[in-house]
């Protein structure tokens, strides 16, 4: 079945259906569908620093929290 069929065949369901729940549940499957990634909201900068940050992580440059913090105290 192509996806045209497919998405009619579901319209048919869903007209035919008189159960709340089961809308209810589609209603949750597109609203799930739609929750963007944050990583889509940043900005370039803010991107390109973090990916820094992971690769600085994976080469092993990165201070433990004590030491960080008896620098700073």
């Amino acid at each position: 079945m192509d996806i045209q069929a497919e998405k009619t065949e579901l319209v048919k369901m869903l007209l035919d259906t008189e159960n709340p729940k089961i809308i209810e549940s589609i209603k949750k499957i597109f609203k799930k569908a739609n929750i963007t990634d944050f990583w889509d909201d940043l900005s370039i900068e803010q991107r390109k620093e973090i990916e820094k940050a992971s690769r600085e992580i994976e080469n092993g440059e990165v201070t433990d929290y004590n030491s960080f913090m008896q620098k700073h105290r």
